[in-house]
């Protein structure tokens, strides 16, 4: 192999360490960043944008002929040394295989909402883990599409990860002014459902889901605000047995969608 890059100062090294490392940047970029071999093909098979694909030397030499069977014709390839792989790595075992992939055209509420479709409101979750779990475990249960609304960054590294490749596949809209998340929802005729540890919510096993549907789950410490929750159609909430009255956020949502998907 002939020119592998070693220096940390190189611009398209320094380039993905910004886009992994702030929000601005990405926004400023139109860009965000993919490490690991899985979420890489996934996004190639997705045709997903990707600009660059950086591979380490160990990377090239075992995924190498792999992954350039791809359509990489606007994509531009680059190989740096091993060292240097470890040292832009958001990943403590780093497979040495990582790219930069175009940020999608943003989607509007309307234009995810799918007749007697089912679908996921993030209202204010921060945990990046949770909320990929969350896209993906919808993207395994056949919800229809995902709105974000005052949530942590969905191009942050560790939301994509948590993915799995799923962010590739779902239909996901961003809407962090509730008025205007309310009025598209209301527009489409959806049915929305607040997530609540109330004692007055229903038994979300005591519902049906008929119709075009929505249901929101709230930040992982606070849960919804009383003015979201009160906003919405109906409160549900999960049967629990015992002393536990909460559970992790990711948890509950996989149950909640498990139930709409029915």
């Amino acid at each position: 192999m002939e020119n592998i890059i070693t220096s940390k100062d190189n611009p398209t090294v320094k380039l993905y360490q910004k886009l992994s490392s702030a929000k601005k940047e990405r926004l400023q970029y139109g860009l965000f960043v993919l490490e690991g071999l899985r979420i890489v093909e996934d996004a190639l098979r997705e045709d997903s944008g990707i600009t660059q694909l950086i591979l380490t030397q160990k990377a090239y030499e075992r995924f190498g002929e792999e992954l350039l069977q791809a359509d990489l014709r606007n994509t531009r390839t680059i190989v740096i040394s091993n060292e240097l792989g470890n040292r832009i790595a958001s990943t403590d075992s780093t497979q040495g295989v990582f790219a930069m992939c175009r940020i999608p055209a943003s989607r509007s509420v309307s234009s995810i909402i799918k007749d007697n479709g089912k679908h996921l409101v993030l209202f204010g979750l921060q945990d990046p883990g949770n909320v990929g779990m969350m896209i993906r475990t919808a993207d395994a249960l056949g919800i229809d599409g995902v709105i974000m609304s005052g949530s942590c960054d969905l191009y942050s590294p560790k939301v994509i990860r948590s993915t799995m490749g799923s962010v590739f596949r779902m239909r996901i809209a961003i809407e962090n002014d509730a008025d205007k998340l309310f009025e598209e929802l209301d527009r489409a005729s959806v049915t929305t459902s607040a997530a609540v540890i109330d004692k007055d919510a229903v038994p979300v096993t005591d519902c049906t889901f008929e119709g075009t549907q929505a249901v929101f789950i709230g930040n992982e410490g606070n849960g919804l605000p009383s003015d979201v929750a009160q906003r919405c159609s109906r409160k549900v909430i999960i049967p629990m047995h015992g002393n536990i009255n909460s559970l992790n956020a990711a948890m509950a949502a996989g149950i909640l969608m498990w139930e709409l998907s029915k």
